[in-house]
């Protein structure tokens, strides 16, 4: 097979095996730890601008199916993974991921020590990298990946984001996650607006299984056109890069706080956040997997989330231990809590207003294809919105 190149900009070069299409790409290099879910991780716009790494060794065993996707394309700059099975063992499979790399002109690599690599980009920090299957002068590919351009101040959610505002009626059908027996079905149909900064399709999906009859519009959106559309609801969602590279986002969640009630997500959740007045900050190497341990402070419960940002909401002091309480701050909106916590690093996994409709979670509640601990977060969000209209 054809050799390849992966080079990180501090001059870390692996050499492996040329995968997907034929020829070059550059992007900030991640990695993420989930065993399963390739498809949906390469089809997650929230990947715009990033070369994902792969830490589970084997990928690609049990092919690909078009019902897993989670936009209209890939959005991930390139793959990386130490063996893409020659074969699949699937009844869903459609297609190889050889084959669905290729078409979707997707550069990979494949044959290079992923346990290295991301044991590097753990101490080092996440970087911009170059995966090419043209150069073999390793120093030019560093130099490459020196000039690529980062994600810091990008407004990487208007290339994700949708044209024009559409309606979206499906579900998750057979797929449906269970939830709480004790849980009443919706007393009505709640119209929500969907802001898409990058939005995936189980997100859209989870709302309409719990009684939502979902508007999306695209991430430019201002506050009086969602007004205009006099929802019940508004949703803010997941996207790619730098919360504060969409300052246009953030104006329009901070007309509509208190005007509606609000449920954010990830991209969604730090937009919030700065539009609280709070701050947010670029993490080491980001979070990215389906087994991301998340404290709910108000209950004690222990979920395992889904998540993939490279960002987060900033306290002013930093959470030191897991706090025995939520802790409480004082904003231009009142007070608001600090709902959920990682139990890995401490940092800000769920906010929420106190004396408004208003809450959000860094991770994903939608996780598909899991883990679905937090599921119930799209029953709280119908619940803000009855309460809202009592």
């Amino acid at each position: 097979m054809k050799k390849a190149l992966l080079a990180l900009a501090d001059g870390a070069v692996f050499e492996g095996r040329a995968l997907g299409f034929e020829g070059e790409t550059s992007g900030e290099v991640v990695f993420n730890t989930a065993m399963t879910g390739y498809q949906e991780v390469l089809t997650d716009p929230s990947y715009k601008g990033q070369i994902i790494t792969m830490t589970c060794p084997h990928i690609g065993n049990y092919g690909v199916t078009p019902e897993d996707v989670e936009s209209r394309r890939m959005w991930a700059e390139g793959f990386v993974v130490k063996e893409a099975s020659a074969i699949t063992s699937n009844w869903r499979s459609r297609q190889h991921l050889q084959e669905y790399l290729a078409a979707a002109k997707m550069v990979a690599i494949e044959g290079i020590d992923t346990r290295a690599l991301t044991r590097h980009l753990r101490d080092q920090g996440s970087q911009q990298g170059v995966i090419t299957h043209l150069e073999g002068d390793k120093a030019r590919a560093v130099e490459k990946a020196r000039q690529a351009p980062g994600i810091i101040g990008r407004d990487l959610a208007a290339e994700v984001t949708c044209d024009r505002s559409y309606s979206w009626a499906d579900h998750s059908g057979e797929w449906v996650p269970s939830l709480d027996p004790r849980t009443p079905p919706p007393s009505r149909r709640w119209k929500v607006v969907a802001y898409d900064f990058g939005v995936k399709h189980n997100i859209l999906r989870r709302l309409v299984d719990v009684g939502c009859e979902v508007t999306v519009v695209p991430a430019s959106t201002n506050a009086k056109r969602v007004e205009a559309l006099n929802p019940d609801g508004v949703f803010l969602s997941n996207g790619p890069g730098d919360p504060e590279g969409v300052p246009y986002a953030v104006e329009a969640v901070r007309e509509l706080i208190g005007r509606r009630p609000i449920f954010g997500i990830c991209l969604g959740h730090q937009i919030l956040g700065l539009a609280l007045g709070l701050q947010t900050y670029k993490l080491k190497f980001g979070h990215h997997g389906a087994n991301h341990p998340v404290m709910d402070l108000r209950t004690g419960k222990v979920e395992i989330t889904s998540q993939n940002h490279n960002f987060a909401v900033r306290l002013v002091e930093p959470i030191a231990s897991v706090p025995q309480k939520p802790p409480v701050l004082e904003t231009g909106f009142g007070k608001v809590a600090v709902t959920h916590v990682s139990l890995n690093d401490h940092s800000i996994e769920g906010l929420a207003c106190m004396d408004r409709p208003v809450f959000s979670v860094q991770y994903h509640p939608e996780a598909s294809p899991g883990p679905h601990d937090s599921a119930y977060l799209f029953t709280e969000f119908i619940r803000m919105m009855e309460k809202s209209h009592a």
